[in-house]
C-alpha cells in the first residue's frame, strides 16, 4: 500500500492557504443534502459537529457519555498553546512550530505541525468570542504561563480547569446546532463497527448502552474524534470509560494504525497508592512553573521533607538541564524521575515518587497568588492524599497519559479508508514521539473548527456517492458481527471478571512497554499477550443480558480490543530500534542517558495494516522529510 500524505507543494508557510484554495467546495444550498456522522463529543468531536452543522450539513453526533459535557476533554487542566506572543518574549508561529517538532523528537510531519502553529492564533480568538474565561493580566490582556519544552510563555489557561472551560465553549456551539435541528445527538451510544460500501465509509453500527438496541446509521462521511488508547495500560490518567474501540474497529476495516508505541508518560501524577486502584489522577504540568522538583540526595533518606535541608536535596532537573530546569519536556522529566527512584532515592510509602515543592514560590509570591493560579488542583490533591501542598511538598510520579499514535491520516485528516476522517488524539498526525504540554487541546480544536470544514467538503464535492440506506447488505453484515460478539460474551461460562484481565494486561504493558523498553521484554510481551487473549475469551465472565444497561458487557468489548491493540503496540516498539520521545528502548541511549535516535533508518511514520487475529500485521512506512527544522540530538541543557 502506497501512502500518499497529500501535502501541498510550495513554501511551508503558504501550504495551508494554498490547500484551502485548491480544495473543492460544496455550495451552501447543496450542503444540506449531505449527512455526516461524528463519533465523539470532546473538543475535536464537538467542535467538528458544531462547525459542520453551522455550514449546513446534516450531522449525527454520538457519545457514550450521558452528555457531551462529560467528554474526557473536560479533564485537561493546564492550558492551551498559541503563538500570540502577548508576552513579547520572542514567540512566533515559527518558534511554536520548531518547539513542537523538536519536542516530538523529529517524528512528526512538518506540514501538519506548521499548520497547527498557524491555526493556534485563531483558536484563541474563537474561544474568547465564545466567552471562555481565560486568565487575564491586571491590564485586561490574556495571561500566559510556561509549559515544558519551551522557553517562552505561550500557554493560555483558566486556572487549572482549561479543558472544562474550552469544552463548555464547544458544547454551547454544539447545543445551538442541536436546537436548530442540524445536529441529532445520540448520548449513551457506542460505536461498535464501521460500515464500508464500495470501499468508502458510509456509516456505523452502534449499541444503545441503556436498552441494548443495535442500530445502523448511514451518512456520506464519517468523522472519528474518540480520543486516545492510554487505558490499554489499565492505570492511566484517562477517564475509566475512555477506550479505543471506535478506532480499533475502523483499523480492522482497513484504516492503518500509525506509531502505536508512541505513548506519553506524564511526569506529574499522584503516585499509585494500592493494588485496588482503578485509575490515576493528573496534577497539571503547569505546577512546574512554580514548583521545584527534588529527591533526597542520599539513598534511603526517609526523613520528613521539612527535615531535609537544601544541602541534602537533589534538584535533579535543575542540575541536569540548567537551561530548561523543571520545564523540560514530559518524556525527559518522566525518565529522570524513574532514574532517581530506581537509584533508591524515591519518596513516599512505595519509593515511587518525587517531591514537587511549592514552598519557595509561596515565600516569594505569597499563598494567595499560588491559590489563585492552582487552587483547584491543590484542593484536589489534598482530597485524594490527605496532605496539604501549601504546607508539605506534593508527591508525584509518572503515569500513562496521552497517546501520540493513532489512525494514520493524510494532510486532509482522511484515513486510508476514503470518507473516514480522524481528528484530535484519535489520529497520529501532529506530535511525533512526544506531545508537548498544552498542545492536545490546540490540536483537537484546530482539527474540528478550522480543518475538517474545508477538507470534508473537498471529498464530498469530488466523490459520486450512491444512495444507500440501513437495509444495505453491508450494514446487515456489520450488525450481525456486533450481535455475534455480544452473544459470545454473554454465553461465556468463565469465572474471572473483565477487570481482572484488563489489570493483568495493563501490568504486562507497563512492565514490558512502559517507560523503559528492551527487545527481550517486548519479545516476551508479543508471546504473552496472545496467550492472555486466549484465556480472556475462554475464562471471562460477563453476567446479565444484552437487552439492558450492562457495564460488564461494555467493558468486555473494549478489553477485547485492547488485547489486540496491546500486541500491535509491542510489535511497533520492537520494530523501532531506536529511542525517541516517549519510546525509550534502553539499548539505544547516549552516555548521558538521553534518547538516541537513528534518523538514517527510522525517520518515518510506521503505519500498520490489520491482517487478521493471530496474523502478523503488515508495516507500511511514510518517510518523514525535515526541510525547515534540521535534525539534531535534542538538548535541553
Amino acid at each position: 500500500m502506497q501512502l500518499d500524505a497529500k501535502v501541498p507543494s510550495g513554501p511551508i508557510e503558504k501550504k495551508w492557504d494554498q490547500a484551502k484554495f485548491d480544495l473543492k467546495l460544496v455550495n451552501p444550498a447543496n450542503k444540506r443534502k449531505y449527512s455526516v456522522i461524528v463519533v465523539g463529543s470532546g473538543l475535536a468531536g464537538a467542535s467538528a459537529a458544531a462547525s459542520l452543522a453551522e455550514l449546513g450539513y446534516q450531522v449525527k453526533c454520538f457519545c457514550f457519555q450521558d452528555s457531551p459535557r462529560r467528554a474526557h476533554s473536560i479533564a485537561a487542566q493546564g492550558g492551551i498553546n498559541a503563538a500570540k506572543n502577548y508576552q513579547n518574549d520572542g514567540d512566533s508561529v515559527q518558534r511554536l512550530f520548531y518547539d513542537t517538532v523538536k519536542g516530538g523528537d523529529f517524528r512528526a510531519r512538518e506540514a501538519n505541525v506548521y499548520r497547527l502553529a498557524q491555526i493556534s492564533v485563531n483558536i484563541i480568538d474563537q474561544c474568547v468570542a465564545q466567552g471562555v474565561p481565560f486568565a487575564r493580566e491586571y491590564g485586561g490582556a490574556l495571561a500566559n504561563r510556561s509549559f515544558g519544552g519551551a522557553q517562552v510563555s505561550r500557554t493560555f489557561y483558566a486556572r487549572g480547569q482549561t479543558g472544562q472551560q474550552l469544552l463548555l465553549g464547544a458544547y454551547q456551539a454544539l447545543e445551538r446546532q442541536i436546537g436548530l435541528g442540524r445536529v441529532t445527538m445520540y448520548p449513551r451510544t457506542e460505536m461498535l463497527d464501521l460500515v464500508l460500501v464500495d470501499g468508502r465509509a458510509r456509516g456505523i453500527v452502534t449499541r444503545d448502552l441503556i436498552t441494548g438496541e443495535v442500530a445502523s446509521h448511514v451518512a456520506d462521511a464519517v468523522v472519528l474524534g474518540t480520543g486516545g488508547y492510554g487505558n490499554v495500560f489499565y492505570l492511566s490518567t484517562n477517564a475509566k470509560g475512555s477506550n479505543a474501540t471506535a478506532i480499533w474497529r475502523a483499523h480492522k476495516r482497513g484504516a492503518l494504525f500509525a506509531n502505536p508505541c508512541f505513548t506519553q508518560i506524564h511526569p506529574t501524577c499522584i503516585p499509585v497508592s494500592g493494588d485496588y486502584q482503578s485509575k490515576l489522577t493528573l496534577m497539571s504540568e503547569s505546577l512546574r512553573n512554580d514548583g521545584r522538583i527534588w529527591v533526597p540526595l542520599k539513598k534511603g533518606d526517609t526523613r520528613s521533607p521539612s527535615d531535609i535541608p537544601p544541602s541534602d536535596r537533589d534538584y535533579y532537573l535543575e542540575r541536569r538541564y540548567p537551561a530548561f530546569g523543571n520545564l523540560v519536556p514530559r518524556d525527559v522529566a518522566s525518565r529522570n524521575a524513574k532514574t532517581v527512584c530506581d537509584e533508591g532515592r524515591g519518596v513516599g510509602p512505595t519509593g515511587l515518587g518525587v517531591y514537587l515543592d511549592l514552598s519557595e514560590s509561596i515565600g516569594r509570591l505569597g499563598i494567595a497568588t499560588i491559590r489563585e493560579r492552582y487552587g483547584n488542583l491543590i484542593d484536589m490533591y489534598e482530597r485524594i492524599t490527605g496532605e496539604d501542598p501549601y504546607k508539605t511538598p506534593m508527591r508525584i510520579y509518572p503515569a500513562i497519559h496521552y497517546t501520540m499514535g493513532g489512525l494514520w491520516v493524510d494532510y486532509n485528516l482522511m484515513s486510508t479508508i476514503p470518507g473516514m476522517y480522524v481528528l484530535g488524539e484519535a489520529n497520529f498526525s501532529d506530535h511525533g514521539a512526544n506531545r508537548l504540554g498544552a498542545s492536545a487541546l490546540m490540536q483537537g480544536l484546530a482539527d474540528g473548527y478550522f480543518i475538517i470544514p474545508y477538507t470534508i467538503g473537498d471529498y464530498l464535492a469530488s466523490t459520486k456517492l450512491e444512495k444507500v440506506d440501513a437495509a444495505h447488505a453491508a450494514f446487515a453484515d456489520a450488525e450481525r458481527g456486533v450481535k455475534e460478539q455480544t452473544a459470545r460474551f454473554l454465553a461465556s461460562d468463565g469465572k474471572r471478571t473483565v477487570d481482572s484481565f484488563h489489570k493483568e494486561l495493563g501490568r504486562l504493558m507497563w512492565e514490558k512497554c512502559g517507560m523503559g523498553r528492551t527487545a527481550t521484554g517486548l519479545k516476551e510481551a508479543v508471546v504473552k499477550i496472545p496467550e492472555l487473549r486466549e484465556r480472556f475469551w475462554s475464562e471471562v465472565a460477563v453476567p446479565g443480558t444484552g437487552e439492558e444497561l450492562n457495564r460488564e458487557l461494555e467493558k468486555a468489548g473494549r478489553v477485547a480490543d485492547y488485547m489486540e491493540l496491546a500486541e500491535l503496540t509491542c510489535r511497533d516498539a520492537l520494530a523501532r530500534n531506536e529511542s525517541c520521545g516517549g519510546h525509550f528502548r534502553e539499548e539505544y541511549q547516549t552516555p548521558e542517558g538521553e534518547a538516541l535516535r537513528d534518523d538514517d533508518n527510522y525517520s518515518y511514520a510506521a503505519a500498520w495494516e490489520w491482517k487478521g487475529t493471530g496474523q502478523e500485521p503488515a508495516l507500511h512506512k511514510e518517510p518523514l522529510a525535515f526541510e525547515h527544522v534540521h535534525l539534531a540530538q535534542r538538548s535541553y541543557k
